[in-house]
């Protein structure tokens, strides 16, 4: 598996491909952190409490980072969590 950092800029550089596509709808997308696998990211604007945030997060978001990321296992909505 690759070093946090390394594995931290590769997949902000993969949220950073869709985020324009969340940016046309209203919404945006933070990369909070990457632990153990996990990419931790908090859903802004529009996607914050959309009723369609969750497809989005795992049909869009996560799609695209497991694509980008093989180390990654998941992707997970955070909450009222900057760093």
């Amino acid at each position: 598996m690759a070093d946090d950092k390394t594995l931290k800029e590769q997949v902000q550089k993969s949220i950073d491909e869709i985020r324009p596509a969340l940016q046309l709808d209203g919404g945006d997308v933070e990369l909070v952190d990457v632990e153990d696998g996990v990419v931790k990211v908090k859903l802004t604007g529009a996607c914050h409490g959309c009723p369609m945030a969750a497809m989005t997060l795992q049909m869009g978001i996560e799609r695209k980072v497991k694509q980008d990321v093989p180390d990654i296992k998941g992707v997970e909505a955070v909450s009222g969590i900057t760093e």
